[in-house]
């Protein structure tokens, strides 16, 4: 009875506690496949790795695809990798963006939020990039026009050469 007691006790008290920070600069990327199950996602291991948080009602998402197709054409046969995860609440607002945009690189629906509730973007878009040991190395909280896409190219081919 004792051991029932305690159990439920040490159970209870972890719901109390904080959630845990979402992931910042010099942390390891977690296990995409445990964030999110059944999703067909690209090999990463040593590659180069940039995950985006999108949404079909953010603008800015949406202004940044045409950057991320840039991005992967350029740099995909040198080792990038970019993952976008959509986290619509609705399966077929996700599908209608994911086809207007025909993104040559990696979409994932994040159809449980488990991913969107690990990582906790601060707004839309927000990307991860990874070096290939698979540590964060940079965070990209939303998406200027002028000035997203030189600071992408900037980081990435400094990741690139290491």
């Amino acid at each position: 009875m004792k051991t029932i007691l305690t159990t439920l006790v040490l159970a209870c008290s972890t719901l109390m506690l904080p959630a845990a920070d979402p992931p910042a600069v010099g942390q390891a990327l977690p296990k995409l496949s445990d964030l999110l199950p059944g999703a067909k996602l690209p090999a990463t291991a040593g590659k180069v790795v940039l995950v985006d948080f999108w949404a079909s009602w953010c603008a800015p998402c949406e202004a940044s695809f045409p950057c991320m197709t840039r991005l992967h054409d350029k740099y995909a046969a040198k080792g990038l990798v970019i993952i976008g995860i959509g986290v619509d609440e609705e399966a077929a607002n996700y599908q209608a963006f994911a086809a207007k945009q025909k993104a040559a690189f990696t979409l994932v629906h994040d159809v449980s939020h488990k991913a969107a509730g690990f990582f906790n973007p601060p707004t839309m878009p927000s990307s991860y990039l990874v070096d290939r040991k698979g540590k964060i190395r940079n965070i990209h909280k939303g998406f200027k026009r002028a000035t997203s896409e030189p600071e992408y190219v900037k980081e990435i081919e400094a990741l690139l050469a290491e």
